[in-house]
């Protein structure tokens, strides 16, 4: 297995952090050696300056938390996420969507939000928590037919959820491995153990707010 460094985005999304909150995670994903910083699209601009000397992915949400809105509305941010200086854009699905099956809409969305992301991976959020299992797999289907290049557990920001689970990795794992799709496990890895446990069950990244923890201990 890689240092664990080489697959920590280290994340960033709550709604009231502070410029000086930003540069703390900035600073630590510089000294870790993270894979890259996970932030809101508002700061991509400042991330992209502040770490322009470095090899720290700028990754980005869009659609976020909740996935619903229109995909006029995703495809902007994506346009806007990327101009800024983002690398790779975490788009959250559709849920609803998802639920009732609707594959045209979710497919259509995907390839379109790919296209916006001008060559740069697109990751969509499936938002585990509220999917059983039998949706996991067609909502990660949805996302090989899309021509997405990651498919993600979590928001984190589903109330009482559990975020990433090993079993919900494997199957994501399995379901989009052989098409060559990638996994991102994200929400609720705090320690080193579950951390090596999503990576074993076939998790390419994590998604964590507490990745110096996780390297450091």
């Amino acid at each position: 297995m890689e240092s664990l460094n080489n697959y920590i985005e280290h994340t960033l999304l709550k709604q009231d952090a502070k410029k000086e909150d930003l540069i703390k995670l900035f600073e630590e994903a510089k000294e870790n050696k993270f894979l890259g910083v996970c932030i809101n699209p508002c700061y991509v601009k400042f991330a992209k300056e502040y770490l322009k000397d470095t090899d720290v992915k700028i990754v980005t949400v869009i659609g976020f938390p909740l996935g619903a809105n229109t995909t006029e509305t995703k495809i902007f941010e994506t346009i806007n996420a990327v101009r800024d200086g983002a690398d790779e854009i975490d788009m959250v699905i559709n849920v609803t969507k998802v639920k009732d099956r609707e594959t045209d809409y979710i497919v259509d969305e995907i390839k379109l939000i790919k296209s916006a992301c001008g060559g740069h991976n697109l990751k969509v959020i499936l938002e585990t928590d509220l999917l059983d299992k039998n949706e996991i797999k067609y909502a990660c289907e949805c996302c090989i037919k899309g021509g997405a290049d990651f498919v993600k557990t979590s928001t984190g920001f589903v109330k009482n959820g559990v975020g990433a689970k090993v079993e919900d990795v494997e199957l994501m794992y399995k379901t989009v491995s052989s098409h060559g799709l990638k996994v991102k496990a994200s929400g609720g890895i705090r320690d080193r153990e579950t951390a090596i446990k999503m990576i074993e069950a076939g998790a390419s990244r994590l998604g964590t707010s507490s990745g110096v923890k996780i390297v450091v201990g």
